[in-house]
C-alpha cells in the first residue's frame, strides 16, 4: 500500500490533521465564536494600481494572491485588536473552487462568549439606510446582495430552479434561535422599516430587500470593502460540521478514467481528481500558507 503523507499540501491526511486540530481547539475552548468567510475582491487599489495596460487581475495572479494574504493578515489583526472583544485564538484555511480569487474561511474564539444579545450590534442581515451611512450602502448593494431563483435561475448556485444557498430568507422583525439551535437574523420588511435595493438582473429592474441580504458584519465590511460573510456559532452539533467545513480542502474533479480496477494506492486514488486552479498555484509557488 502508498500512503500519500500529511506533508503533501491539500491531501486527505493533511486537511484531516488541520480539521482535528480545530476539534482540539473546539475541547479546549469550547464551541467557537465567529464563522467568517472572507472573498479576494478584484477591484482593490493595491490589486488594480499594479496592473498594465489591458491587463485585468485574471492576468495577474500573483498580485491577487499577495494583496489577499496583506487583506486577510489584516483582518485577523484587526479582529485580535478586540473590536469584538479580547480574542483567544484563531485558525483559517484557503480554498479556492475554481473560481479565481481565494476565499479564507475562518474561526475566531473569543475569551468571553458572545451573547446572544449582541449579535445584532456585530452582524447584520439587513440594507442600511442609505441617509444614514451611503458607503456601507453603496459595499452591500454591490457585494452582500444574492440574486439568484426566482430573480436568475441562470445564476450558478440554482438547482432545479432553487437557490442552494436557501435564498431568499424570510422576514423576521427580531434575531432569534431557531429549533435546530441555529440563529435566524432580523430581517425587516419594508412594512416595519427594512430597507430595500433596485438591481439590474438580467436586464430586468428588480426591487430587492431583506430577504436576499448575506450576513456580515458592518464594521469588517467597510474596512475591506469585500464579500464578507459573518454568522454567529450558536449551535453546538454544528460545531463538528464547521470544523470539517473550514478545513474540507480544494474541490476536486475527475478528468478521466484509464482503469477501473480498485486500487489501495492513495497517489493513485488522489491524482485522478487533484484540481489545482493558476491562481492556487501561484499561491504555492508564492509559498503562502493555506492553514494556519
Amino acid at each position: 500500500m502508498v500512503i500519500l503523507p500529511s506533508t503533501y499540501t491539500g491531501s486527505p491526511r493533511h486537511v484531516h490533521e488541520y480539521a482535528q486540530d480545530a476539534m482540539t481547539y473546539v475541547r479546549a475552548y469550547g464551541r467557537p465564536d465567529f464563522f467568517i468567510t472572507f472573498t479576494g475582491n478584484p477591484a482593490w487599489d493595491k490589486i488594480k494600481e499594479l496592473l498594465l495596460t489591458g491587463q485585468s487581475p485574471s492576468d495577474r495572479h500573483d498580485t491577487s494572491a499577495q494583496a489577499f494574504k496583506q487583506k486577510l493578515k489584516s483582518l485577523i489583526d484587526f479582529v485580535k485588536q478586540h473590536v469584538f472583544g479580547e480574542t483567544r485564538c484563531w485558525m483559517y484555511s484557503i480554498e479556492w473552487q475554481k473560481r479565481g480569487l481565494p476565499h479564507a474561511h475562518i474561526l475566531i474564539w473569543m475569551m468571553e462568549k458572545i451573547t446572544p444579545n449582541r449579535i445584532d450590534e456585530i452582524i447584520s442581515a439587513e440594507i442600511p439606510d442609505i441617509e444614514i451611512d451611503k458607503d456601507l450602502h453603496d459595499i452591500v448593494s454591490k457585494n452582500d446582495s444574492w440574486t439568484c431563483g426566482s430573480l436568475n435561475n441562470n445564476s450558478l448556485c440554482v438547482s432545479d430552479g432553487k437557490c442552494t444557498k436557501r435564498y431568499p430568507r424570510d422576514l423576521l422583525a427580531e434575531t432569534i434561535t431557531g429549533n435546530d439551535g441555529y440563529s435566524l437574523y432580523r430581517r425587516q420588511s419594508t412594512e416595519d422599516g427594512g430597507k430595500f435595493i433596485t438591481l439590474k438582473v438580467l436586464n430586468n429592474t428588480i426591487d430587492v430587500d431583506n430577504r436576499w441580504v448575506v450576513l456580515y458584519s458592518p464594521l469588517l465590511l467597510k474596512t475591506y470593502s469585500a464579500l464578507i460573510n459573518v454568522e454567529y456559532c450558536n449551535s453546538l452539533k454544528a460545531i463538528k460540521y464547521i470544523c470539517k467545513y473550514v478545513n474540507k480542502g480544494s474541490d476536486m474533479a475527475v478528468v478521466g478514467v484509464e482503469n477501473t480496477t480498485a486500487s489501495n494506492e492513495e497517489v493513485t486514488q488522489y491524482q485522478p481528481g487533484c484540481y489545482i486552479s493558476s491562481n492556487e498555484a501561484v499561491w504555492r509557488i508564492l509559498s503562502l500558507s493555506i492553514h494556519e
